[in-house]
């Protein structure tokens, strides 16, 4: 399995949008929140309405360091764990590989996960830094894939929105997509399943005739 990080494994999804919010208010622009998820979806986000509005360039590099500070704060300081993670990924290590293929920063992924316990079911992490191209193309799927050394017919992601299932599909791979407040309203018409939190991927992988438990050893690096 490949896990979409952030609104699948950790509730952070409000907070990045808050820290653009405020970013913004900064200088005095209003971050509108369905254009921001309308953009979110087509891989852009806080900063196609700071250009739209015409902010310049020098400006918006200053306030996206300013946003990347905010975000930080907010991760250290905010509740940001999902009921039942936890409990559901130590369950599914018993039959399946796992890995983590996030557009998250190398920074903020290690901010999040400094005192979680979700890295330890985790064979691997591939963060932003780890690739060329970012989601909805295919790239981070398939050097997942590659880095798991698995086939796509015998993997499955999971992921919460249609940026990260697009990027999926385009890389041959089945995708549950979880339920997420704020990609609710996203067409997911094309996902292999549809499940309203991690705890259903259970019935998924596992069946009506439970898997073999895998050998236990050494998990790789991150």
């Amino acid at each position: 399995m490949l896990f979409d990080h952030d609104g699948v494994l950790v509730d952070t999804e409000f907070w990045y949008y808050k820290a653009g919010e405020r970013a913004l208010a900064d200088i005095g622009l209003t971050l509108d929140k369905d254009q921001y998820l309308s953009d979110m979806n087509q891989g852009m986000g806080t900063w196609a309405q700071a250009r739209a509005a015409g902010v310049d360039e020098q400006t918006i590099d200053r306030q996206r360091k300013v946003r990347d500070d905010y975000y930080q704060e907010y991760l250290r300081t905010e509740a940001i764990e999902i009921e039942g993670v936890v409990e559901t990924l130590a369950e599914l290590s018993d039959h399946v590989r796992m890995a983590i293929v996030t557009t998250a920063k190398r920074r903020d992924f290690e901010i999040i996960h400094e005192k979680r316990q979700i890295r330890q079911f985790m064979e691997f992490v591939l963060v932003r830094e780890d690739y060329k191209l970012a989601k909805p193309h295919p790239e981070p799927y398939l050097a997942g894939l590659k880095r798991l050394e698995a086939t796509k017919e015998e993997t499955l992601v999971v992921e919460d929105s249609l940026r990260g299932l697009n990027s999926a599909v385009a890389a041959g791979i089945d995708c549950a997509v979880i339920h997420n407040d704020f990609t609710k309203a996203h067409d997911f018409s094309q996902a292999s399943h549809r499940i309203g939190s991690l705890s259903e991927l259970k019935d998924i992988i596992l069946g009506a005739t439970r898997l073999p438990a895998l050998p236990r050893g050494p998990l790789a690096g991150p």
